[in-house]
């Protein structure tokens, strides 16, 4: 008798077990479809935020390249979306990086047009101060906008430095260290992207059409 409530509630104990891994492994499946979702949302916003989508008619997140080019900074390899128009190549979104920020990296995505003017310049992630270095976030400041429509003419332009150091953008009231790092980044990647511009869109797509 013993032996069969015994074997009984084991029976039980499985089945409870069973049921609830099943649930568990149910709601993680679920959950991580919904994270993937809302970061692919949040993508597509960030890179209609750099180029307007009168530029490209292409999925930009199903079609990019890799790079691992020190003008884009450490942690590579470096995202690089490809926008075309009718199948032809109208702009580079490049995501990069900048180590100088004054609290450690800031990470920039900057989208470069054929003609090689910019189209825009967002700050996806950093740690600057806030109150001072946190103003090159659209949210703080229009700062970031001052890009727009201006192109690198040369890999030491003069004219991309903030004016503390003889250029042309704002340097922020006791944060001059900001807005130079990510001055420096933005120049460096834009003149990658304008010097290798129809080789990233002739090298194979890492993104793949199922994503």
């Amino acid at each position: 008798m013993i032996v069969q409530s015994m074997y009984k509630n084991g029976l039980i104990l499985t089945a409870f077990a069973l049921a609830t891994t099943g649930s568990v492994a149910l709601i993680q499946t679920i959950t991580a479809e919904r994270i993937a979702e809302q970061e692919q949302q949040n993508l597509v916003k960030q890179l209609n935020q750099v180029l307007p989508q009168s530029n490209y008619d292409n999925v930009l997140y199903k079609d990019c390249v890799l790079s691992n080019a020190p003008e884009l900074g450490p942690k590579g390899p470096h995202m690089i979306y490809r926008a075309k128009m009718n199948n032809q190549p109208t702009a580079l979104l490049i995501r990069h990086i900048t180590p100088r920020g004054y609290s450690g990296n800031i990470d920039i995505l900057t989208a470069v047009m054929r003609d090689g003017s910019i189209s825009g310049v967002r700050i996806t992630r950093h740690e600057e101060t806030p109150g001072l270095g946190d103003k090159v976030e659209l949210a703080k400041s229009d700062w970031v906008t001052t890009f727009n429509g201006l192109t690198v003419n040369t890999k030491d332009d003069a004219s991309f430095a903030v004016k503390k150091d003889g250029g042309q953008f704002d340097q922020f009231t006791g944060a001059t260290i900001t807005p130079r790092a990510v001055v420096d980044s933005v120049k460096e990647s834009t003149w990658y992207a304008i010097q290798h511009f129809d080789e990233l869109f002739e090298a194979d797509n890492a993104c793949g059409a199922t994503l």
